[in-house]
């Protein structure tokens, strides 16, 4: 691939970072030489198999952080995570005593990784503790409770961020630079889905609509809507739903499978699915001179991508969660916003919540 190719691309991703497109991915981290400062303190906050088989082992990656303290409710976890990544029993914490957290300074950012109905408690307290947050997607069950994450967070002046990885990947960053560079005209269609086929209760949680808010479309859907989002740089105006349920005995409290479609100001329609119950991960992007796709789009890596006129090949070995974590890191320490910010995680859950309503209604609603 030409080096005019790199340049262009890279040049792309330093004009998203500098904020000249609404809803751009986060590629700070590729932009512009930082002088080295201080690692900051990252505490985890649950630490299930996200943190464990993910964010932990990032922050052995980043440049900018490095994991500082644990939150946890199981004692055996404490002396697991204590012995494996050197954690002083000072900088370890129990849920009850969270609010602790505030005295340390060896703590600079809390990542909260909870089931969704507890992301607005542990934001508000995080926040309240003088910490800067970083809060699993999705953000929160409902846009009224984003609202009160974000008014938090400015109250006590502290940054907050969404764990939007995906934003920070290779693949997803050059399907954003195809559609916004007009690299093949104008995009015209969305075709993006995420699903997985549910077959334990290893994350049981999943499944109480009082704990996540909701089900796929939630947990997993919540990609694609993120997906139609960037590679139109628009708010859709419109969306049509349908849900198809086929084992109530396990979905019993929250959807199984939803589709919807998406209509934006500028004419693009998103065709979008989620599901519990087929295993399906893509995003593909119809333009007026030809289409560029990712077959494997929502992975943590392995990303597999193509267009028209050829394969799409990038060096992807670069680690999402890593590459996110230090970009936060470098908005504090640069003072300034995450362009995964509070407010990209409410325009999500906007969206969502369109969908829940036109799943209820049967009609076409307005977001």
């Amino acid at each position: 691939m030409s080096n005019s190719y790199f340049y262009s691309r890279r040049r792309f991703l330093k004009e998203l970072s500098l904020g000249t497109a609404a809803l751009s991915p986060a590629v700070s981290t590729l932009a512009a030489y930082t002088a080295p400062q201080k690692k900051l303190g990252v505490a985890l906050v649950g630490l299930g198999s996200y943190s464990t088989y993910q964010l932990a082992p990032a922050l052995h990656q980043t440049q900018h952080c490095r994991l500082a303290g644990i939150v946890t409710g199981t004692t055996a976890k404490e002396r697991l995570w204590a012995e494996k990544y050197n954690i002083p029993r000072s900088n370890i914490y129990s849920y009850d005593r969270f609010d602790e957290i505030a005295h340390n300074k060896d703590i600079d950012i809390v990542y909260i990784v909870l089931p969704v109905a507890l992301h607005k408690e542990f934001t508000i307290r995080a926040a309240r503790a003088g910490k800067h947050v970083i809060c699993e997607k999705p953000m929160a069950p409902s846009v009224r409770d984003c609202d009160d994450m974000i008014a938090a967070c400015q109250k006590a002046n502290r940054l907050l961020a969404i764990g939007y990885r995906l934003q920070y990947e290779p693949y997803n960053c050059e399907m954003v630079r195809l559609a916004r560079q007009h690299v093949y005209g104008r995009v015209q269609e969305i075709e993006c889905g995420h699903g997985v086929r549910w077959s334990d209760d290893s994350d049981a949680w999943r499944l109480r609509r009082h704990m996540a808010g909701g089900g796929c479309l939630m947990d997993m859907g919540i990609y694609a809507v993120q997906s139609a989002r960037l590679i139109t740089g628009e708010e859709p105006l419109y969306v049509t739903a349908t849900e198809e349920k086929t084992r109530p005995d396990i979905f019993s409290e929250v959807e199984e499978t939803i589709q919807f479609t998406l209509e934006f100001p500028g004419g693009v329609i998103a065709k979008g699915k989620s599901s519990y119950n087929k295993n399906m991960n893509y995003l593909k992007v119809k333009a007026e001179k030809g289409w560029f796709e990712l077959s494997e789009a929502y992975r943590y890596g392995g990303m597999v991508g193509s267009t028209s006129d050829g394969s799409i090949q990038l060096d992807a070995h670069e680690n999402q969660q890593a590459l996110q974590m230090d970009d936060f890191a470098q908005c504090i320490l640069q003072n300034r916003e995450s362009c995964v910010s509070g407010e990209t995680g409410r325009h999500d859950i906007k969206v969502v919540e369109a969908i829940y309503r036109s799943v209820a209604s049967g009609k076409r609603e307005k977001v």
